[in-house]
């Protein structure tokens, strides 16, 4: 193989594919002094983006003579997820695999620590926010890489006109493009006041009660405003706390203007909602907006993407990345540290954000002015505040600030939300707490 020619190929089918993945050939140290690298990499839902993906591996293969293969492989079906469960098992399988929020810490005993790349990065590129320290630096170590390929931030996405119609808030005002925001205003109060407007206007905020992420991780933005921990990051369980009966007495409040089947909600339901023209607000990456360009560009022409609401203790956002990561039975660890540093330098998240519509974000602070954000259109401007430019929101993830192995199953059981439905449907406040405090303390033993 020549050393600048990639295999691509793209695992979408069942377990067959997958154990095919898994078969890795042994290590041989052929021509190139740099040896051979295998790479499993998130299919990318934008048409293109997996194209400049692979260019810039092009780049830096030819470079540095390394033979690489790449893995597309599609979240549909947890297909990547069982991927990275069945790399583990076997200790087989490749160098770098792409791996989503919670994955990192489950897997921090496999994987290569990333000091190294990490400390270059953070030096060039600026410091990484509270979420991406907390899912992927265990115990002083990082042990993967945030990449900017499928990390989002799941803030508000709004209806310009319906918002100023029938909530009487100019979005566009609050967060113009190309300034800072002039969001003082914009706190729990208002938002609740919005959504009662909206919802008497006939255009609900579409926010999900499900068990699904988009729903959990709206969820875990608006207990965060509160302080509403459910366990500490001691592994102490504190649901029993006022800041937690605040976040489920305003959720129960928010309930009531909500589509009435927000709680059977999926991923999908918050998209179709907007797109549709019902709703005037959704939790939403830009995937929705990139959609009604698609199908509905009246729609499109009127979404705004701006921060969210601050409460009590703050402005939180739910910050979703993907980082990768190099297994520790990789023969090849030099050479996939020095490609994931490569896909983090400024130019290369440059391409990376433009050939995702302004979709992918990166994680360091000083590349969130990006020019896609700032021309992505329309209208023009639309995406300039989704990375979160003048550090106006503390990045967050649902679960935290709870040890990983708790967090994340109160991410994966969806605990906030199920509370919240509980509660909202009528069950005493010290009934739900007391539901969650027993879930909780079943999460601690395993």
């Amino acid at each position: 193989m020549a050393s600048s020619k990639i295999a691509r190929r793209r695992v979408v089918t069942g377990t067959a594919a997958l154990s095919a993945a898994l078969v890795a050939a042994p290590f041989v140290r052929g021509a190139y002094a740099a040896g051979k690298l295998s790479l499993g990499l998130w299919d990318h839902w934008v048409p293109g983006a997996n194209k400049t993906s692979t260019a810039l591996i092009e780049e830096w293969a030819a470079k540095e003579k390394v033979d690489v293969t790449i893995d597309y492989i599609t979240s549909q079906g947890n297909k990547l997820l069982l991927t990275g469960a069945a790399e583990s098992q076997a200790k087989s399988g490749h160098d770098i695999l792409a791996l989503s929020t919670w994955l990192p810490s489950r897997y921090a005993d496999q994987l290569v620590p990333m000091n190294d790349v990490m400390d270059g990065l953070i030096k060039q590129n600026g410091a990484v926010n509270s979420a991406v320290e907390y899912l992927g630096k265990i115990k002083g170590k990082w042990i993967a890489v945030p990449i900017c390929i499928g990390t989002q931030i799941k803030g508000p996405c709004s209806r310009i006109d319906l918002m100023k119609n029938l909530a009487g808030i100019d979005v566009q005002a609050m967060y113009p493009a190309g300034g800072p925001p002039k969001a003082d205003d914009w706190t729990f109060d208002t938002f609740l006041k919005a959504a009662e407007a909206c919802h008497k206007g006939g255009h609900p905020f579409g926010i999900g009660l499900g068990t699904t992420s988009d729903s959990v991780d709206t969820a875990g933005a608006i207990f965060h405003g509160f302080g509403a921990d459910l366990v500490n990051a001691k592994g102490d369980i504190t649901v029993n706390s006022d800041n937690v009966r605040q976040a489920l007495d305003y959720y129960k409040r928010l309930f009531a203007f909500l589509p009435p089947d927000a709680p059977a909600w999926d991923d999908a339901s918050n998209n179709k909602w907007l797109v549709s023209g019902k709703g005037a607000m959704i939790m939403n990456p830009p995937s929705a907006w990139a959609v009604a360009k698609r199908d509905a560009p009246q729609i499109a022409e009127q979404l705004w993407t701006h921060g969210f609401a601050k409460g009590p203790k703050g402005r939180y956002a739910p910050f979703t990345p993907y980082f990768w990561g190099t297994w520790d039975f990789s023969k090849n660890q030099s050479a996939a540290k020095s490609l994931t540093a490569y896909m983090s330098q400024p130019s290369a998240v440059e391409k990376l954000v433009a050939a995702s519509g302004g979709y992918d974000l990166p994680s360091f602070e000083n590349l969130t002015t990006l020019k896609t954000w700032a021309e992505e259109a329309p209208p023009k401007g639309t995406l300039f505040h989704y990375p979160n430019p003048y550090n106006a929101q503390i990045m967050a993830s649902a679960g935290a600030p709870a040890p990983h192995k708790i967090g994340e199953q109160i991410y994966v059981q969806a605990i906030p939300t199920q509370m919240i439905v509980r509660h909202a449907k009528g069950e005493a406040m010290e009934k739900t707490i007391a539901w969650a405090t027993s879930e909780l303390e079943g999460f601690s033993r395993n």
